[in-house]
């Protein structure tokens, strides 16, 4: 099933009229616009990963993920599903949004303050990294699922392709800094470089991080080693 088409991000329009603009003066290239993609930095909302067999559960024996939005790594869409999460306390969150394909395991991504609503104490986590953590229960049209693990807050990370990794001077597994500028300024630190062919240049952060410098499309944002 193909995945709706998406616009150009503002970070990747930029980085290409720069790139433009120098070359038709015949200038050098600034640092970061010499750069072999553009980095784009994006706050991810509240959200889970499912299996086929938790997406049958709550849905029917049979049912497929639907694409509704590519998101910007290649392959990757948020679903038109959506759930109820029930937490500790009976407390919920409607309209959670499925990220899609399926995956081998079940995830829960939330921000801190998603999980003081719910009653959750969750741990900070790198993606897929599920031992030891909250469950919960999910609600669909078709029935509950009950997730015994796997509510967790995300850590914040880079994806990168290796030509990525080689400017920047780091590696799978390394350590990097976020500086956003604009009035809310800070800088975020023990941003998880991620490297992978298959990746492009993209910085997530959660809801919380985002809020916290009123981080827009148009915030100078710099990845610092």
């Amino acid at each position: 099933m193909a995945v709706p088409s998406q616009t150009l991000p503002r970070a990747v329009i930029e980085h290409l009229v720069r790139q433009a603009v120098y070359q038709r003066l015949g200038k050098p290239l600034p640092r970061l616009a010499s750069a072999p993609n553009p980095m784009v930095v994006n706050v991810s909302a509240r959200h889970c990963h499912l299996t086929q067999a938790a997406v049958e559960a709550l849905f029917g024996q049979g049912h497929k993920l639907t694409p509704w939005k590519a998101l910007y790594q290649e392959g990757y869409f948020a679903a038109k599903e959506m759930l109820t999460l029930i937490g500790p306390r009976s407390r919920v969150i409607s309209n959670l949004r499925i990220l899609g394909p399926c995956r081998t395991l079940n995830q829960v991504e939330l921000a801190y303050t998603d999980a003081i609503a719910l009653g959750f104490d969750i741990p900070l986590r790198l993606s897929g990294k599920i031992e030891g953590t909250p469950g919960c229960m999910l609600m669909g049209p078709a029935g509950f699922f009950e997730m015994k693990q796997g509510v967790i807050r995300a850590l914040r990370h880079v994806h990168m392709h290796p030509n990525d990794a080689a400017f920047y001077d780091v590696k799978n597994g390394d350590s990097m800094k976020l500086n956003i500028g604009g009035p809310c300024a800070l800088t975020l630190e023990g941003l998880l470089v991620r490297v992978d062919e298959g990746l492009k240049l993209e910085v997530h952060v959660d809801t919380d991080e985002g809020n916290a410098c009123n981080l827009q499309p148009s915030t100078p944002c710099e990845l610092v080693k």
